[in-house]
């Protein structure tokens, strides 16, 4: 039963308790392998890669981009490490280079996120309404296209890149909101935390490869051709995601009939029958601000890290453009490897060992979140010890990978039916920090000090302890009833 909280909070007086249809002996005669959700979860997969790729490419692009003299990059402060001896010192920036001080650095790196914020709350209606294939896939075509036009934009001005980022946001920021619809309709609640991680993990595994692939890039030729080269691959996905998928299981053209009906079996009591979006009811719920105030703190650390982490290289631990981007790249790798194996984990807990699913994502986010805040603190004592430094990094990054099947997927968990909208209201709030913080990282690091950058890692970390504590406190496993009985 629902009963309403002092304050007007809605909360069920279920306690922690989930309510799981377990299909167990149903799931062991529908494989996973080769099936239409396993491979949904792959092309979404490459989805995100996509998505990644676009977004983080301009952060080592940008300092290619840069005239180092203008911009002031070294400052002659003496606070920054000492160029190692195995630095390469004869390289010279090939392509055009801008006079772009640091407030148009961190608007520029910041921009996209003004769009991005925009359609977050409409994409997730509007998937949830008519489904995500066509919003997801025009969202990134949209991107890709507009990143071919960044060179030229460039050559224009400093402004019509910002513009134009602002216009790439708007376009994926439908991108998590109309996926999360559709594994609302695809995801069986026992293979939901595989399915939902193998797919995001796309984002960690696009950064990976664009960061070091765009030193490379820049390194060899010029800056220019990052952008070519990611729009491209962008848009030949798109052409095989409109071919090969599809809103859910009913729809789906090649589907067996036994994984459709354990797929819908599954799912049943989850959903409501009512299209109406109890709007009221959705924003006084306290599960849902559990999963909205950690969203924020993650993401505060996470944009920080994604947008500044190659100029963090440059401008204090000297790396030039080809260490960079390989350096810059490792924490995510390690952050993606987690990421998947972390959602077998949490699978495999509640299916084996009985945990519940509020235990799970509360012990997953803990770990997320808490792990790599001591590590990001610890980063600025190391000095220029270099190694030591992208070692916690690292570490760092890959430990925030558990949050993925702790509150990222908590959505799934206590609404299906608006787990779309969910996931946009969650992440209109959680690209807050990504318009902000590279904005006050720029402008706390203007001397580029080590000591201002420690202040930046421990804003970031404290943010994200924060987070950890309130879901932790917060956080529900189960469906609420507002979500099947509006």
């Amino acid at each position: 039963m629902q009963a309403v909280a002092a304050g007007g909070w809605e909360m069920e007086d279920s306690g922690d308790e989930d309510i799981q249809p377990l299909l167990d002996g149903e799931r062991r005669r529908v494989s996973a392998c080769c099936s239409a959700r396993c491979n949904l979860a792959i092309l979404a997969f490459w989805g995100f890669f996509v998505v990644y790729a676009l977004r983080v490419n301009l952060s080592v692009a940008m300092v290619e981009m840069l005239d180092d003299n203008a911009t002031l990059l070294k400052n002659g402060s003496g606070e920054a490490c000492p160029p190692r001896s195995n630095s390469t010192q004869s390289y010279v920036k090939k392509g055009k280079v801008y006079k772009w001080n640091s407030d148009i650095q961190g608007w520029i790196l910041s921009a996209f996120f003004f769009g991005y914020i925009v359609t977050q709350i409409p994409g997730g209606y509007l998937a949830g309404r008519f489904g995500g294939k066509l919003l997801l896939g025009f969202g990134i075509l949209g991107t890709s296209v507009l990143t071919l036009l960044t060179p030229p934009a460039a050559s224009l001005s400093a402004y019509c890149v910002i513009v134009l980022r602002i216009i790439e946001g708007l376009g994926e920021g439908v991108t998590f909101p109309a996926m999360h619809a559709m594994w609302a309709k695809w995801a069986p609640p026992l293979e939901r935390s595989t399915l939902v991680s193998l797919s995001y993990a796309g984002a960690q595994f696009g950064t990976v490869v664009s960061l070091p692939l765009s030193g490379m890039i820049c390194y060899y030729l010029d800056w220019s051709y990052v952008f070519y080269t990611f729009g491209a691959f962008g848009v030949a996905w798109c052409l095989l995601w409109f071919m090969m998928a599809s809103d859910s299981p009913e729809t789906h053209k090649t589907i067996s009939q036994t994984e459709k009906t354990y797929i819908i079996a599954s799912l049943r009591g989850q959903h409501s029958l009512n299209n109406a979006v109890p709007w009221k009811s959705l924003w006084t719920s306290l599960p849902l601000w559990a999963i909205i105030v950690p969203h924020f703190c993650y993401n505060w650390t996470f944009y920080t890290l994604l947008t500044l982490l190659p100029t963090y290289m440059e401008e204090i631990l000297q790396f030039d453009i080809k260490e960079n981007g390989f350096l810059s790249a490792l924490p995510y790798f390690f952050c993606w490897m987690v990421m998947i194996t972390t959602g077998f984990i949490a699978d495999y807990l509640i299916k084996k060992h009985n945990f519940t699913t509020s235990a799970v994502r509360k012990m997953f986010t803990i770990i997320g979140m808490v792990g790599p805040a001591i590590f990001l603190v610890a980063t600025g004592y190391v000095g220029c010890n270099y190694t030591v430094a992208v070692l916690f990094l690292t570490i760092s990054s890959a430990l925030g990978g558990f949050s993925m099947s702790g509150f990222s997927i908590n959505h799934l968990d206590i609404a299906p039916s608006y787990a779309g909208i969910l996931l946009g209201i969650t992440n209109t709030f959680a690209t807050i920090p990504g318009m902000v913080g590279p904005v006050i990282a720029k402008t706390l690091t203007y001397h580029h000090t080590i000591a201002q950058w420690r202040t930046v890692f421990y804003i970031a970390a404290a943010i994200d302890v924060f987070g950890a504590v309130f879901f932790t406190i917060f956080g529900k496993g189960e469906v609420q009833s507002w979500a099947i009985n509006n």
